[in-house]
């Protein structure tokens, strides 16, 4: 059986592009460029709570790399380094290619280098600690919006939750609607190119990882916010399209999450900026409401006008 520096060899020692000293010393050298801020996050995967123990390791692989960036990306910062630690059930060599297959595609294409980190024996457990640069003072928080702003949400948010419904058996969609919902449940594309263009434009912003509503009200308590959502513009009929019926789609993009797409808020003057941001990305964003005067308070507005409270929000660990 390999031993625990010979994987690290194997598997997850490779070129570093942009880093002073990466893996194999007691700590790795950086070197941030001039004039720039780091910011740095931490997400932890666990067998059973945030992916099924049979998932594909090449898919694991990516996404456990991806929904660290995403973190990178609500904040509008250009991700740089990674650090991975992996406790490990048993040393499966080929579970283990796989895996950094999935990881290392995934930081080729978003230009991040694996600088360090750390394997033991344990239940499956996936930590990654990621490094990005901001220029200073240009982060874009959770804390900055205001009253009057209006709130857009990027990509398809949704399609995850079903394809979780789906594998667990609860939820039978057509085979071309279950390939999509299943792509974005286990190859989630973190919108970095997005976050850096909306430097300026966005006022507040986070990914959606645990629900809609859930991670907006995040924003309502950081920016002392209220918020109405519109029923009517939200991006329902591409999940219709995927073959789920309207009481399980709605609740999906509501509150199903790990979506990673992102969700901000702007100033209405920016609107027409976010709107080529749009086309020159190829990525639809969706005004879905605005934010009001009244702290803490999320309502729902229907077809009708009329205004209610939404019966669900989003994933909690620790909820009961």
């Amino acid at each position: 059986m390999p031993g625990e520096f010979d994987l690290i060899r194997r598997h997850f020692t490779r070129p570093a592009g942009h880093t002073a000293l990466a893996v194999g010393d007691d700590a790795a050298l950086l070197a941030p460029r001039p004039g720039m801020q780091l910011a740095v996050s931490t997400d932890m995967l666990v067998a059973g709570t945030h992916f099924l123990p049979d998932t594909d390791p090449t898919d694991l692989g990516w996404k456990t790399l991806a929904v660290n960036l995403s973190d990178l990306a609500a904040m509008g910062a250009e991700p740089r380094w990674a650090f991975l630690a992996l406790a490990l059930p048993v040393a499966d060599d080929a579970w283990l290619a796989a895996f950094a297959d999935g990881l290392f595609a995934c930081a080729e294409a978003f230009g991040v280098d694996l600088a360090g980190g750390d394997t033991t024996r344990g239940p499956l457990n996936l930590t990654v600690t990621v490094i990005g640069e901001v220029p200073a003072g240009q982060a874009i928080t959770r804390g900055g919006a205001r009253p009057g702003d209006r709130l857009w949400v990027s990509g398809q948010p949704g399609r995850a939750a079903l394809g979780l419904a789906a594998l667990r058996g609860g939820l039978a969609l057509p085979p071309d609607g279950r390939a999509r919902c299943l792509a974005a449940l286990h190859r989630p594309q973190p919108r970095v190119a997005l976050g850096l263009a909306l430097r300026g434009l966005a006022s507040a912003m986070l990914d959606v990882s645990d629900g809609l509503l859930g991670d907006l009200n995040h924003i309502l308590t950081a920016s002392r916010c209220g918020a109405i959502v519109d029923i009517p513009v939200l991006p329902l009929e591409p999940l219709l399209a995927c073959g789920a019926p309207h009481d399980e789609a709605l609740p999906a993009l509501l509150s199903g999450g790990d979506d990673y797409e992102l969700l901000f808020a702007a100033p209405p003057a920016a609107s027409a900026a976010i709107a080529d941001v749009a086309v020159r990305l190829d990525l639809p964003l969706h005004c879905i409401g605005q934010l009001t005067a009244q702290p803490g308070g999320l309502l729902l507005r229907d077809a009708d006008g009329s205004l209610r409270p939404p019966t669900t929000t989003g994933y909690d660990h620790f909820a009961r």
